[in-house]
């Protein structure tokens, strides 16, 4: 018997109010897989319910008997411990019970998704949507030309009931040509992240001659790939020198948000190259502020990166912290 089969069985033998307070403890996942699991149950034997319960070493002897599992237990038990939330995991229960319509495309990417439909009728494509989380449906849609999600839209909106023949014929002759994707796994591969750690590694005259070529043709992908090759956590291994030199051209009220959601390694740097008169003065104004949004916390820390950044154009300092630190000679 399963830990998930255990859990279903404990959830059942308990109040729907009690069981649905435990459930609430879950997340969603767990959520899932449990409610899918009573879903499924037909009944439970007064063996397998007390033995269940002896071994929680706990027991509830008000619910029991099959009427306590099956779909409308699993949706009730969701419904209470999720609230407003539950809509999307109520909507994997059924899908994974009964037999929902393009099911299937619920595992494949809304992009792949779109390769394969972007070309259909729109009403093809309005009755696959009809069928398929609204998020996925508003991706796929986003990806569509603009007359032809005027013409989708405009078909969504007049659906009737469709004839089950029809949705049936629409979803094997997708799910056959879809059949090469459903087949195989995908990774993500390149991207910015991937320049800019492979320039990380770089010499320093193949990153400058690099991005100085790359900025005269697109400036925005360049300031995105120098924002993810220096991380603010990366001001951590500067050495004593290049951190107060960061010290002199940043403000104390810059490091006293920024700081708030650095790590202990980096706070350590910052006001270990501090007088301990200027430390104390930053841990009293960090401690005056209290709590603060992280957006509001990373953009100041994004600020202080740009300081940074800018200390190395003009030679100030050398950003090489991807490298190991080199052997000095008298």
């Amino acid at each position: 018997m399963s830990d998930i089969h255990k859990a279903a069985i404990l959830l059942t033998s308990l109040p729907e109010e009690e069981a649905a307070s435990v459930m609430g403890l879950f997340d969603a996942k767990q959520v899932e897989q449990v409610s899918i699991e009573i879903a499924r149950m037909k009944s439970i034997s007064v063996e397998d319910q007390e033995s269940t319960i002896l071994l929680f070493a706990e027991s509830n002897p008000t619910v029991v008997g099959s009427d306590s599992v099956g779909l409308d237990r699993a949706k009730s038990l969701v419904q209470m411990a999720l609230g407003k939330d539950a809509s999307e995991t109520l909507d994997n229960i059924r899908q994974s019970i009964e037999e929902v319509p393009f099911a299937f495309l619920r595992q494949i990417d809304s992009q792949n998704i779109l390769t394969y439909v972007i070309d259909e009728h729109p009403q093809t494509i309005a009755l696959i949507l009809s069928h398929i989380p609204a998020s996925t449906g508003a991706e796929i849609m986003a990806g569509l030309p603009p007359e032809r999600q005027l013409l989708v839209v405009q078909r969504i909106a007049n659906m009737g009931q469709t004839s089950p023949e029809i949705i049936e014929e629409v979803e094997q002759g997708l799910e056959r040509r879809m059949s090469s994707v459903m087949s195989q796994s995908y990774e993500n591969a390149g991207g910015v992240g991937a320049v800019a750690e492979m320039l990380n590694v770089s010499d320093r005259a193949t990153e400058r001659s690099l991005l100085e070529n790359l900025n005269q043709e697109d400036p925005d992908l360049v300031e995105e790939i120098r924002r993810l090759m220096f991380v603010f956590e990366d001001i951590g291994k500067f050495n004593d020198k290049d951190i107060q030199t960061v010290l002199k051209n940043v403000e104390n009220s810059q490091w006293a948000t920024a700081l708030k959601g650095a790590s202990l390694d980096l706070k350590d740097k910052v006001f270990g190259n501090m007088s301990n008169r200027a430390g104390e003065i930053l841990k009293e104004e960090m401690e005056f502020m209290g709590a603060v949004k992280l957006s509001v916390v990373e953009a100041q820390q994004q600020e202080i990166v740009d300081i940074v950044r800018r200390l190395e154009d003009t030679g100030v300092i050398e950003i090489d912290v991807g490298a190991e630190e080199e052997e000095l000679v008298q």
